[in-house]
């Protein structure tokens, strides 16, 4: 076995891969940045070798400088992770040259399955059912309208060498085809440093479903059944789960059989991923093979019980898979929730900063449940502006799905992650929805069921009694101990009132509170009366609470008048008043915002691409005013109104702040 493996990679998934390779005696070597100098994998790994400035195309992706790392550290592997260099030929065949054995396919498979052109061709020939498309190279925007109207609106851009969501774009007429190629291409010679694109139809009301497939390079493969990918936005992944709701054993079978003709049609050997887009009849069609380990390859893991890092060292490494068929089962379910540095109430627009607190729930792996947090952040570390916004993938197991999904929602009440913007109150809304419950999903389901954009959730009458009831009690508790402060109110002891006015966004609950030593009742004005107990201390930011004996997690933090929560999707602002103080506030007026409805803030911290528009001009509705790149992404911001541009506050090239202003209008 290798004595010591380079993980050409960083964040999550590098500390993912030394845990392997810790697990299995192998030394690791770990590749950082300038942005990453602290960074979680770099702590983790026995050796660590300096690469460059932050961006990927000065250090992460530039391949003489991963060959020197390899060269001084003396190591005998790499493991690519996913992205950067992960599906690069060339630096395949560098290592190839080096004698440095590559976690990976050989590098044929690569080049025929890592173009997605190549690689649709090959399907055809395999006789893998493939989407409609056009799969020569186009040349400029022109013809991609031309080629768009040929095939049909929709269609899906794409970047040739492209993955994560990147470099790509739907166009549903001709002007979001021409806008969309320009996108595309750019994204693509940004992140790939390969700016081909091509086009293909966009199947509506589609599904996205993946099989992971397992080679060795004498000739064995199996496929470890399927990960339904359909949440998704911006057609980047955001909760995935395996098995599949929506999927039958024949369709699963059928599924798993052409992906693995597709692997041995190319050589394959390795873990790879062949991605399907499935309708509503469960017909499928071949998108891509992804010749790597996938973002959400731990849901497969939990329900085979299969390490997929320990078999592609193993492979590599040139050893004969131990696997058949026949020993690949499904065992329960599994989610797994990406956790993005964004902001969900903004559109997801990326999000930058400190993480002031990180604190995820507790990992377990039990006969009956299992939580698992794969990460590559730290308390007090930084999320860069430089890479994929990916602060961890949180997932859970259990026998059922109705159980993962319970599982899941707990584990997301217990993650603490302060300092920047994140997407857990998108996530647990989602596992509450009735779709997603039902598995009655596609990959239209953000678009679809929050079309003006995510919001938060309101919760209902029932949930808002059992945060007051919560948050009642808890106030009480932190009253006690305020009375209790030295010095305060001379020698004697404040008596904390048994009366209380909550509010719950829109709701007010009179409230009565019955202390004892094993908790307190609380009895609002209709006669209903809760239960509450807890072991919650002012000053812990996450309160675990039992209502009735039902649990209720709440992440809490004070406020004027009470405290903030967050709960299930929703972010609240909870009051706690005496019946005096709250006659008194309903008097308060209440304070407007400032007008910014004439300005275009920057929704998010970026770079100023291109400005589509000068002062004076006027602009329709939807009509681009500018392009702002963040994390690797262009961002095209567009008119919501008819209007007249009165002034410009930036230029090509500035780094904005979020909220900055970008341009005033009349």
């Amino acid at each position: 076995m290798f004595k010591k493996i380079l993980i050409a990679n960083r964040g999550e998934i590098a500390c993912r891969v030394i845990k392997t390779a810790r697990k299995m005696g192998i030394q690791t070597v770990a590749i950082y940045s300038d942005a990453d100098e602290s960074a979680l994998h770099v702590k983790m790994a026995d050796e660590a070798v300096h690469i460059g400035p932050p961006p990927a195309n000065q250090s992460y992706i530039v391949i003489e400088k991963v060959m020197q790392a390899i060269k001084d550290t003396g190591a005998e592997a790499v493991h690519p992770g996913y992205g950067f260099l992960s599906e690069n030929p060339k630096f395949a065949e560098a290592l190839d040259a080096a004698g440095v054995a590559f976690i990976g396919p050989p590098k044929g498979a690569i080049e025929a399955m890592g173009d997605k052109i190549t690689s649709k061709k090959i399907a055809q020939d395999a006789a893998v059912s493939t989407v409609p498309g056009y799969m020569g190279l186009i040349e400029d925007a022109d013809e991609a309208v031309k080629i768009s109207n040929q095939i049909g609106y929709p269609v899906m851009i794409k970047a040739s060498a492209g993955g994560g969501g990147k470099g790509m774009r739907i166009a549903w007429n001709d002007d979001e085809a021409r806008e969309g190629f320009q996108s595309s291409k750019n994204e693509a010679a940004n992140s790939f440093g390969d700016d081909r694109i091509f086009i293909e139809k966009f199947v509506t009301q589609p599904r996205h479903i993946e099989i992971q497939v397992l080679c060795d390079s004498h000739g064995n493969g199996v496929y470890l059944n399927e990960r339904e990918c359909s949440i998704q936005r911006r057609n980047q992944k955001v909760i995935e789960e395996a098995p599949s709701p929506f999927l039958d054993e024949a369709t699963r079978k059928a599924m798993g059989e052409q992906s693995l003709a597709l692997a041995q049609a190319v050589g394959y050997a390795s873990a790879g991923t062949v991605e399907f887009i499935v309708d509503g009849d469960k017909n499928f069609y071949f998108l891509e093979m992804n010749t790597r380990l996938q973002v959400e390859h731990p849901v497969t893991e939990l329900i085979t019980g299969i390490d997929l890092v320990e078999q592609m060292i193993r492979v590599a490494h040139g050893e004969k898979l131990t696997l058949t068929q026949d020993d690949i089962s499904i065992n329960g379910w599994a989610m797994e929730s990406r956790l993005y540095a964004e902001d969900p109430y903004r559109g997801f627009l990326p999000s930058i900063g400190r993480l002031t607190r990180y604190r995820p729930p507790a990992e377990l792996a039990e006969d009956t449940r299992a939580v698992r947090n794969d990460t590559g952040v730290f308390e007090g570390g930084e999320i860069s502006m430089y890479y994929d916004p990916m602060i961890a993938k949180l997932c859970t197991w259990a026998p059922t799905r109705a159980a993962a999904i319970e599982e899941m929602r707990v584990a997301l009440d217990r993650f603490e992650v302060e300092g920047i913007g994140h997407n857990i109150p998108f996530l647990s809304a989602v596992y509450d929805h009735p779709k997603f419950i039902s598995g009655d999903m596609t990959t239209a389901f953000i678009e679809e069921e929050y079309p003006d954009g995510f919001a938060g959730i309101t919760p209902d009458e029932t949930t808002s009694r059992r945060i007051a009831a919560a948050v009642a009690a808890m106030h009480r508790v932190a009253e006690i101990r305020r009375s209790r402060i030295s010095g305060r109110l001379g020698n004697h002891t404040r008596k904390v009132g048994e009366d209380w006015i909550v509010g719950v966004g829109d709701h007010r609950f009179e409230i009565g509170i019955a202390a004892d030593a094993d908790g307190a009742t609380v009895q609002f004005a209709d006669g209903a009366a809760m239960r509450v107990a807890s072991e919650w201390v002012p000053g812990q930011t996450l309160a675990e609470l039992d209502i009735d004996d039902a649990p209720l997690v709440l992440k809490v933090s004070p406020a004027s008048n009470g405290y903030h929560v967050r709960h299930r999707g929703a972010e609240l602002s909870v009051s706690v008043l005496t019946p005096r103080a709250a006659e008194l506030a309903a008097l308060m007026p209440v304070k407007v915002p400032p007008d910014t409805s004439k300005m275009l803030l920057c929704p998010m911290p970026g770079l100023i691409v291109k400005l589509n528009v000068e002062e004076g001009d006027e602009v329709q509705d939807g009509q681009a005013l500018c392009t702002v790149e963040a994390m690797k992404m262009e961002n095209i911001l567009r008119a919501e109104k008819k209007c007249v541009v009165k002034s410009i506050k930036v230029a090509a090239g500035d780094s904005l702040a979020v909220d900055e202003v970008i341009m005033e209008f009349e």
